[in-house]
């Protein structure tokens, strides 16, 4: 089977090279020649855990092709998918001109049937969108071919995509014609045979799933960070509060895990874009915005920590910073607390001198010299008055604290991902602040 898709970040990326690895024959189409040719080094724009050897793997078995051609590309092909981004506008809602220029491009140079899928997160009534801009091509070329819009939305978690593409919780597919659930069901049937349930649904319901999804999640999120600071205030400790609401099953153990609030691609764009769709069709989503308000409000939690214990005082201060991605696993920086919390850093007068195992580079890329950059975890606490961890990458869970009270001026840790436990940071003689415990009394 031939597939194309176009749009070579985080999303088409792991899609076009997780279907080559059970043997599909893909094209991914990207109108960024550096990006393919780079692709085509071996050089990938994005880190992924194994992604790097799973696209090598495929590139020398002739599955896994990269282009810039889209004509090229979807010749031959059964199905499309379109993949590229979705920014958000200045209001909020998901902006389209990509997807639907892509659309298009299909209905332009497209020679045989094809299923058209939208892959990028899209909000309800896209795929009427594709398809009249397909439709509006076809009638310019007084062309007659059949073709069929589908909605498969994405559920990959970064730092963990091809674990969550090889063996998903559930694919879901919106499809309003059996030509193309028909295709979609033998696309994706070798993920099928081990058992990975798929739901085919009509699309509007499909696109509606993927941001309800992000939603709820952001949700339980915002919901903990809220809770986490009402702890703080009256004295309870959120660990012991998340372990005793984690272990009732119909609220789980996972997203309920406090700290400086949450980033990366998905989570801020998708829940403002549902509270835009939903005031675009005179609805409040009250709860979302309280999602939201809280998110943004906690990524200041850890920086007025630092100011409340140098007494507002940080002009001059330097301060380690372990962690810039927004999560672990992955060099994303988009929406990341670390931005903010360098941005009021920086404008209170102090030094950061910052690492992270991954995302240095994408770091330089969008703070530039405003901070200084060190080479190692260690370094960054030379002559610190003051540690942040806004990441919990897992190579900062057991530092050796011997070198770290050897090189940092003061001993104060403020603590945003809760890695170490208060008594033990008490008896080791450190000003230690967390999230969601009150460590001062």
């Amino acid at each position: 089977m031939k597939i194309a898709i176009v749009g070579t970040g985080y999303v088409g990326l792991v899609t076009g090279t997780c279907f080559s690895e059970v043997g599909v024959d893909v094209t991914c189409v990207d109108i960024d020649q550096k990006k393919i040719d780079n692709l085509n080094k071996g050089i990938l724009p994005i880190y992924e855990p194994g992604l790097d050897e799973m696209v090598t793997r495929n590139v020398q078995k002739k599955r896994l092709h990269f282009s810039t051609s889209l004509k090229d590309s979807i010749e031959g092909a059964e199905v499309v998918f379109i993949a590229v981004g979705t920014p958000p506008d200045e209001d909020g809602s998901a902006d389209l001109k990509y997807v639907l220029a892509v659309a298009a491009g299909i209905g332009e140079h497209m020679q045989q049937p094809l299923v058209v899928v939208t892959k990028s997160t899209v909000p309800v009534s896209t795929a009427e969108k594709v398809r009249k801009a397909l439709q509006e091509q076809l009638d310019k070329r007084s062309s007659k071919l059949d073709f069929y819009v589908a909605s498969n939305p994405e559920f990959l978690k970064e730092g963990a995509a091809i674990e969550d593409f090889m063996k998903p919780d559930r694919i879901v597919v919106g499809v309003d014609r059996p030509e193309a659930e028909e295709l979609m069901r033998k696309l994706y049937k070798p993920f099928l045979m081990n058992g990975h349930p798929i739901f085919f649904m009509d699309i509007p319901s499909a696109e509606m799933t993927k941001y309800a999804a992000n939603a709820m999640l952001a949700t339980k999120i915002s919901f903990m960070n809220d809770i986490a600071n009402l702890c703080e205030i009256m004295g309870a400790d959120v660990n012991m509060v998340r372990k005793g609401i984690g272990s009732d099953a119909r609220i789980g153990t996972k997203f309920i895990y406090p700290g400086v609030g949450y980033g990366g691609s998905c989570f801020p764009k998708d829940v403002k874009a549902l509270i835009k769709t939903a005031k675009e069709n005179s609805y409040t989503m009250r709860i979302l915005n309280a999602v939201e308000e809280v998110n943004e409000n906690q990524k200041e939690v850890l920086f007025s920590k630092v100011t409340s214990h140098f007494k507002g005082d940080l002009q001059g201060k330097t301060f380690a910073l372990w962690g810039l991605s927004f999560k672990p696993k992955t060099d994303d920086m988009r929406e990341a607390p670390s931005l903010v919390i360098i941005d009021k850093l920086v404008n209170a007068g102090a030094k950061v001198v910052a690492y992270d195992p991954v995302a240095m580079h994408e770091a330089e890329r969008m703070i530039g010299n405003k901070i200084t950059y060190a080479t190692d975890m260690y370094d960054t606490l030379n002559g610190a008055d003051g540690l942040l961890i806004v990441t919990e990458w897992p190579e900062f869970r057991v530092p050796d604290f011997k070198e770290v009270n050897k090189r940092m001026k003061a001993k104060a840790i403020f603590d945003g991902r809760n890695i170490f436990d208060h008594q033990d940071m008490k008896k080791l003689g450190y000003d230690y602040y967390c999230i969601g415990i009150n460590t001062t009394n």
